[in-house]
Formats: C-alpha cells, structure tokens, sequence
C-alpha cells in the first residue's frame, strides 16, 4: 500500500483483533488518515518510512503473558509521537515499558462501567476531556488478561469492576492506555476518546475526499503512463466509482467492459450504459450475453454449480471482449481496503485469498495484466463520498450492494426466463415503495426472492395456483453481521398488495425477519 505522503499519518498496529478495522474507520470520519499493519511488519525501518504523528497499539487474542506473544517495536515507545494502546495494546504497551500483566481469573466481557480514581489530576488528563460527566462512562471489555502493575511514570485514572487499571496514562510522554474497546459504538463515548487522542497529536483532520481525488488521478497517470486500461463494470458503487475516477485521469486509454448477464435488476443495464457510454463519455464495450447465461444455467438449481457456471461465463466473455480493446497492459478494479486487509495473514502464514469478485476470477494471471487498485486505501463509506466528489449520481451512489451472481441467486431452484421476469417486476415494486417511504438509505440491503413453491390463492372469483415471493430488507454495517428492518404492518400490507396486483404470477407474499447469523443476508 502506498502511504500518503501529503497527510499526516497515524499507524495502527494490529495484533489480531476482530475490531481493529473499526479503529480505522472511526479515525477516518474525523478526517484522520490512518493505516493498519500487522505488528510483524513494523520495525524501525518501517517506522522511519511511514513517519507517524501517532500510534495506535490495537487488541488481540493472544496473552501477553505466554512466551512467543505478540509485541510492540521497542522503537515505537522512542519516536517521541503520542501512543495509545487498546485491550492487548494496553498490556503488551505496559510489560515492554515494566509493569505487570496477570492472566486468567479476571475476565470481563460485554458492557461495564468506568469510573475515575482519585489519583491526582486525573480528570486533567486531556484525553478524557469531555467525559465522566455521569460520573462513569459505559465501554464495552473483551479480556482475560488485567494490568496488576503500573510501569514507571504511568498513574492509573479510571476503574472498572475488573480491571482496577482500566486507565492508565503517561501524559509527560503522551501515553495512554485502555482496557476497554473505544472503537466499538458499545463504548458511548469511544469516537469522542479516540478524538482527544489525535488531537493531543495534533491532527488537523486533512484527510478529505477532494485532496484524494487529485493525489488519485496523478497517481494514475504516473503508473498508466500512455498504456491501455480496461475496467470490468458491474454497476455497482466500486466498479463505477473506480472507472469515473481513472478516466477522469486518463481519458480514451481506457476502456469499460460491462457484462450483461441477464440477472440484473429491472432497467439497470439500460442505466448503467446510459450514464456510461452516453453521459460520461466513457469507452464502453455493452456485451449483451443473457441468452448465454440463461441457457446455460436451464436445470441448474444447485446454488454453487449457479454461481460458479456464472463465474466461468464471466471469465470467458470478458477474456474475449477485452481482447477487442487491443494492446492493453492493465486492469482496474475497485479493490477496497477491507479486501486489502484480509489479505494480509495476521499470523504471518500465507495470504489470505481475496474474495473472488474482487479479483474478476483470476483474470490478471490469465491475461498477464498489471492491476490498477485505485480505491484500495479506501472503505466503502469513503468510496461513496469520492463517488459524489467525482459528481456520480446518487441513484449509482447510495445503490444497495448487489450479488455478484445477480438474480439467479434470489431465485432459489431452476432458473427460467419467466421467473427472473417475475421476481424483477416484484423487486422493483419492493425497491419503489421503499424509496416513496423514504426508508431506502436506513436500509442496507433491500430485495425480492422468488420461492420456487406454488401457492392456492383467489382472486376476483378465480382460483389461482401462482409464486410465494419473499421480501428481505436489513440493516448492517458492514454486511458482517444484519438485523431485519423493522417495517410496519402498515408498509408491509401495502407492498404485498401492490406485488399481488402488479406482478403477475405472484399471489402470497411473505416478509424475511431472520437475522444474521444465524441465517445469511442472501436466501442462496
């Protein structure tokens, strides 16, 4: 990853939490610009190159206590920059500087309650300006280890039940120490903790999606140079935003490819070529290959035999179609820097594969292509703010993640001409009366599903025997784990009598209110 060189930096190093990307996003929407590396990688050197302002040392799994554990660069604690140690951060931060950790026997998980000690001038300390107006503040622990032993210059300000060293700060050298995840909306005031830090640090907050816009377009040009680029579009948020920005950078060098593979939403390949090919001018080449897909996926209801015929297709379509670009040296992709991060093994082992829709099914290998990543120092809250900064429309903007595979996996069983008709008509009724309700941006992910079952039903003096249709709205954050959205029996009774009247073929509808987990966002 290139560091910014312009910003100033903050280093996060991680030593294998579950959280420690939220460090990062907390810091990124008070416009710090930060990096996550694992705690192997950080050396004096790295240091030296990276030059932070600021460190943060983040929680993990292991036991400071265990021989082998992970710990913190000794040069860290001598760089002279304000250091903030979380959870493992804290212990290992507090046995590298002399005091003690004790393991086991003390766990605390879950919400607990700080309150300050009466050591002096612990509510002067300027990271916790702000807080303890109650007299406690609500976090949230994770740990099985504790603090027995404060190292030399650190005073303890703040207890917990469990953890009578919930708190510790050096402020003469600005280090500072918690037991708790302020990270992790649990913690009430964690963003207003991690605030104070960067400004003790001296942040100015200059991490803006217009400066990055700039810095990104040169960036392309210097690694492009007058090379051909082609851009595999889905349609979705990344891929659009990824291929506005480089050709705003380099223009007719690049080309798009946008798939159609027949399982899109209603009128969006129409959208999609539209603001393309017609609004931005973009070089696009439309392959129009539903009846492939369709024809290949007839009798196939085996949700993995779907999406890896879907992938295979893919693969062989945009290999041929990128072909007729002619002489081009590289491939864009909107790579995220959560698809960064888990790539990189924490443990030092061999890398982690990246999702499959994020490497186009090993094209790069095949077509002996060098990667343009223009978005991989990015999250996905980011992406959509340089998508408006670029002058993206809001209806690619604020559109809801869409499934690689398409509709074949919201229509569990055989696919069929008619039923993707069927379940498109519904989808789009659904989508609508969530957009007149004004519920479409609480919403993270809103979807139709066509059951492949046959209900009785009646309708004027008729008998029918058509589709079950199930709606699925949730709301998550990063689509890790989702909640079902909480509709009324007002908005619900309407929708499904809109969907009965409108869409032929459909005479029950049902309402998803599983959450994840147990169950998964998509029904396939």
């Amino acid at each position: 990853m290139t560091h910014q060189p312009d910003h100033q930096r903050l280093l996060i190093v991680d030593f294998g939490s579950q959280v420690t990307q939220l460090i990062a996003r907390r810091l990124r929407e008070s416009r710090i610009y930060c990096e996550i590396h694992p705690f192997q990688k950080v050396d004096a050197a790295f240091l030296a190159a990276f030059a932070p302002r600021a460190v943060i040392l983040s929680g993990g799994p292991a036991s400071v206590t265990e021989t082998g554990s992970p710990r913190a660069a000794p040069e860290i604690f001598t760089l002279g920059v304000p250091v903030l140690g979380i959870c493992y951060g804290q212990q290992t931060m507090t046995q590298q500087l002399g005091g003690k950790v004790e393991a086991g026997h003390h766990a605390e998980f879950g919400r607990a309650f700080v309150t300050p000690t009466e050591t002096p001038n612990n509510m002067g300390d300027p990271l916790f300006a702000g807080l303890f107006a109650t007299g406690r503040e609500e976090v949230w622990m994770s740990h099985g280890d504790r603090v027995t032993a404060l190292a030399p210059g650190f005073s303890v300000i703040g207890e917990s039940p469990n953890a009578p060293f919930a708190i510790t700060t050096d402020p003469s050298r600005h280090f500072y120490a918690v037991q708790f995840h302020p990270e992790v909306h649990h913690t009430v005031n964690g963003a207003r903790i991690l605030r104070n830090f960067t400004d003790i640090a001296g942040f100015t907050g200059d991490w803006t999606m217009a400066t990055y816009k700039e810095q990104a377009i040169e960036a392309i040009r210097a690694q492009v140079g007058g090379a051909k680029v082609i851009c595999g579009l889905s349609g979705g948020v990344d891929s659009s935003v990824a291929a506005v920005l480089i050709h705003e950078a380099i223009g007719e060098q690049l080309t798009c490819v946008f798939v159609d593979t027949g399982m899109m939403r209603m009128g969006e390949a129409e959208e999609v070529v539209t603001l393309f090919r017609d609004h931005y001018n973009i070089p696009l080449i439309h392959a129009d290959e539903a009846d492939r897909f369709i024809d290949a996926l007839e009798g196939v209801s085996d949700p993995e035999i779907k999406r890896k015929t879907i992938g295979r297709l893919f693969i062989e379509v945009f290999e041929a179609r990128a072909a007729e670009v002619g002489d081009a040296r590289f491939l864009a992709q909107g790579t995220l820097y959560p698809d960064v991060i888990e790539s990189v093994s924490f443990t030092g082992g061999p890398s982690v594969t990246i999702k499959s829709h994020h490497n186009v099914g090993g094209l790069p290998e095949r077509m002996h292509l060098k990667l343009v990543e223009p978005l991989r120092e990015l999250f996905k809250d980011e992406v959509r703010a340089l998508g408006r900064e670029l002058g993206l429309p809001e209806s690619f903007v604020g559109r809801h993640p869409f499934p690689g595979p398409g509709l074949a996996i919201r229509c569990p069983g055989e696919i069929t001409r008619e039923k993707l008709a069927i379940l498109r008509k519904a989808d789009a009724v659904y989508l609508d009366q969530i957009r007149r309700h004004g519920l479409y941006d609480a919403i993270w992910q809103a979807f139709a599903v066509l059951l492949p079952v046959r209900t009785v039903g009646v309708m004027g003096d008729g008998r029918t025997y058509d589709y079950a249709c199930a709606l699925r709205a949730v709301t998550s954050v990063d689509g890790m784990t989702a909640d079902y959205y909480p509709f009324t029996h007002e908005f619900l009774g309407e929708t499904a009598t809109r969907i009965i009247n409108e869409v032929k073929g459909i005479n029950r509808v049902t309402y998803d209110i599983t959450s994840k987990p147990p169950g998964t966002i998509e029904w396939e």
